[in-house]
């Protein structure tokens, strides 16, 4: 038995007690290994009072994916003061990643020189891969405001956690204008395009649109174009927590006036730019653009997508572009959207054509208020484990037993997510 094991063994009872009361024993079965499984396998607690959770079958942290990792656990977390303990020291350990380079992704437990040591770019030992994503940086906002939120607690808030929102602030208001203010640049050598950077490592031209420029998308796939929607929405959410935590907890009224600023000028760069006609779907929102009358129209599986929208709490799920959006994005139009015998859902260019997420059917399911769409989902995820019991990175549409990654814990934890709101308790 895991150390941890002992800490999840009430809830997980609870939520499997219901679902035999709902004849859902198939999925009770599921989530009694997917919902342990970030805090069984990938969480170590280090000599230095932080937490160091990696994503599974690759030995670093990357900031969204261990964020995403935890939050399914915050509900529990307010009554369980072990469970809160080490998820406060997780976001603590944001609190020495984020200085040493805001603008890397993913790092090592220690200085060890781990990871893609060969990319052309400013180098730390400390860091494991160095692909610039807002989305990153949105992450260590969004779980240490929903950790206070759900638990109270405010330990995690001290000043080397306000130095960091210092810090994603600045960068932020830097890459507003990439091409005159950034120090930014990435380049990998023999590698598939969408892994570096174009123009020795600055990326295609933009133009300004009060976004704030990202060179890679949540999938670590580099943008096609760099002001991904997705990533500004997620960034408008969280700066209006960050102006929150400045207000309450730090008494700092100028951060928060320059979170709230930043935050508009996005959010109208958002809707100045960010929003096509479609001749078939209507008013969509563009999944990347460059402000320069260029759109990329289709979304991926990853977290931040469009179809992730209501989840980050950046509209309603009936807000008539989101609902035009959804339309588009859950059709054979997106791209990136695969039908096969065993799956129809959202995959991603970072994986194999014809391979769904389910990731983005988690977030189909959780976004949705059709009873319907919801018991489509479980039964497709149920039906694609192929006798793991676990979830994975990405499955053939067609054939259950052909996917990659079996041990993706994200995955694990954003099916446990949507399993807590089928059975009616609280996410």
């Amino acid at each position: 038995m895991n150390a941890f094991s002992h800490i999840l063994k009430e809830p997980v009872e609870k939520v499997c007690a219901r679902l035999h009361e709902m004849k859902r024993d198939d999925l009770a079965l599921l989530f009694t290994k997917c919902y342990p499984n970030t805090l069984e396998t990938t969480t170590k607690l280090l000599d230095d009072g932080s937490a160091f959770v990696i994503t599974g079958d690759i030995h670093a942290m990357w900031l969204r994916d261990s964020a995403a990792q935890v939050h399914h656990y915050l509900p529990v977390a307010r009554e369980n003061k072990e469970l809160a303990g080490i998820i406060e020291k997780m976001i603590r350990r944001y609190s020495l990643y984020v200085p040493k380079d805001p603008y890397a992704n993913a790092f090592n437990e220690c200085d060890n020189d781990r990871g893609h040591s060969d990319d052309i770019t400013f180098r730390s030992p400390w860091v494991w891969e160095r692909k610039y994503e807002v989305d990153s940086l949105c992450s260590v906002i969004f779980i240490a405001y929903k950790f206070w939120k759900k638990t109270g607690r405010t330990g995690h808030f001290d000043e080397a956690y306000r130095k960091t929102l210092s810090i994603i602030l600045d960068l932020w208001k830097t890459e507003q204008h990439h091409a005159e203010k950034s120090p930014y640049t990435f380049e990998r050598k023999n590698c598939r395009p969408s892994d570096t950077m174009t123009r020795g490592g600055k990326g295609e031209p933009v133009g300004y649109t009060g976004m704030t420029w990202s060179a890679f998308r949540p999938s670590d796939d580099a943008c096609v174009y760099n002001y991904l929607i997705p990533s500004q929405m997620y960034a408008v959410v969280v700066l209006g927590y960050l102006s929150e935590i400045a207000k309450t907890v730090y008494g700092d009224e100028n951060m928060a006036a320059r979170a709230e600023a930043l935050a508009a000028e996005i959010d109208a760069g958002i809707q100045q730019y960010g929003i096509v006609e479609h001749p078939k779907y209507g008013k969509i929102y563009a999944y990347e653009t460059d402000g320069l009358g260029n759109y990329n129209l289709m979304d991926d599986a990853n977290v931040p997508s469009l179809l992730s929208a209501p989840y980050l709490g950046y509209c309603r799920a009936d807000d008539p572009i989101y609902v035009n959006t959804r339309r588009f994005i859950l059709s054979p139009d997106n791209p990136y959207y695969y039908a096969g015998s065993v799956l129809r859902g959202i995959g991603s260019p970072h994986t194999d054509p014809g391979y769904v997420w389910p990731i983005s059917l988690a977030l189909q399911g959780l976004t949705s208020d059709d009873p319907a769409e919801v018991e489509e989902v479980l039964s497709m995820l149920v039906a694609s484990h192929a006798g793991t019991y676990y979830m994975h990175e990405s499955i053939d549409a067609n054939d259950e037993y052909r996917f990659s990654r079996s041990w993706f814990a994200w995955a694990n934890s954003i099916f446990s997510e949507l399993v807590l709101k089928y059975a009616g308790f609280e996410i």
